[in-house]
């Protein structure tokens, strides 16, 4: 009965989409009101459910804090799920990768499963402009729901990192992470970048990427992005530069180009002022032409960038 109650939630929230999807928003960061975000959702999840974050690279300290999602995490007996990069690092080698989660305190709290650690599978792409498949962490068939829980910020290739970035190279394995990152051309991360297409081209291959897996979930996925400690830098960066605009709250929704569409659109129309500077973040997407990836996102039927943003502080 559960499961039919929530497939008919997904269904109604999917026809309401076609028109406008839903965004919920509140300005509060804490435990409490991102538990309350996924309350007011309304979606109850069961069964075993990753809880897809990015740990964080040794040394970045901008990372979503296990204090911060340990009301969720344990609301809906999640695990925390990663992969490995393809770029060296703390986090490429799986051993290396499991002294970073514990420096970073994840393994002391919850449950934590590096989906490649021990193999990688093959997923359906629907659309194959670039991929002919996309290359995820083996363990990504142990689940029957994801939360996609998301650090919103800049990143270096992508512009910017939200839920389709966490939801294409988050889960692609290092393989599949190099196999995105170079649209298609190789997936030995030794060759990754002597093979970097064109932007777009990247672009596009992620929000292939998002909806592979998104597909392969049956759309059981949760959005969440928390736009806070919002450096130009990707949580990627053992080194992130300094944030210069403030936190502006949490948002989650059941359509990923919604959620992604509606933070790009606090940051671009936020009116700065000293010591709060959104210039800096909007030169970085600028500068990667990050915003094509909601156009091109909803262009292959991801989501909808039309959306209503529903404030639960009011």
């Amino acid at each position: 009965m559960k499961k039919v109650l929530s497939f008919l939630v997904l269904v109604l929230f999917f026809v309401g989409a076609s028109a406008q999807s839903k965004v919920y928003f509140t300005k509060e960061i804490t435990p409490e009101s991102l538990l309350k975000l996924y309350k007011v959702l309304g979606v109850k999840v069961d069964g075993r459910v990753a809880v897809k974050i990015s740990t964080g690279e040794g040394g970045n300290k901008h990372y979503l804090k296990p204090t911060l999602i340990r009301n969720l995490v344990d609301e809906v007996n999640g695990t925390i799920v990663e992969c490995c990069t393809a770029y060296g690092g703390t986090r490429q080698d799986v051993s290396k990768h499991w002294e970073t989660i514990h420096e970073h305190g994840f393994d002391s709290i919850f449950a934590v499963d590096i989906m490649d650690e021990y193999d990688q599978i093959r997923i359906p792409v629907q659309d194959k402009k670039h991929l002919k498949y996309d290359i995820v962490g083996g363990h990504l068939a142990n689940y029957d729901w994801m939360i996609n829980l998301a650090h919103f910020k800049g990143h270096a290739m992508g512009g910017f990192g939200g839920v389709l970035k966490n939801a294409s190279i988050g889960v692609a394995s290092t393989a599949g992470k190099t196999y995105i990152h170079t649209a298609g051309k190789v997936t030995d991360p030794s060759l990754l970048f002597q093979n970097l297409p064109e932007q777009d081209h990247f672009l596009e291959s992620m929000a292939a990427a998002a909806q592979g897996v998104h597909n392969y979930m049956n759309g059981k996925v949760i959005y969440i992005n928390v736009m806070n400690n919002m450096s130009v830098d990707c949580d990627c960066n053992g080194h992130p530069a300094k944030p210069e605009l403030q936190d502006m709250g949490i948002l989650i929704s059941l359509d990923p180009v919604a959620v992604d569409q509606a933070c790009l659109d606090k940051v671009f129309n936020y009116v700065g002022k000293p010591g709060d500077d959104n210039k800096p973040l909007i030169e970085r997407i600028n500068r990667q032409h990050g915003t094509y990836i909601t156009d091109y996102a909803e262009k292959i039927g991801l989501g909808s960038k039309k959306y209503v943003l529903i404030d639960i502080d009011k």
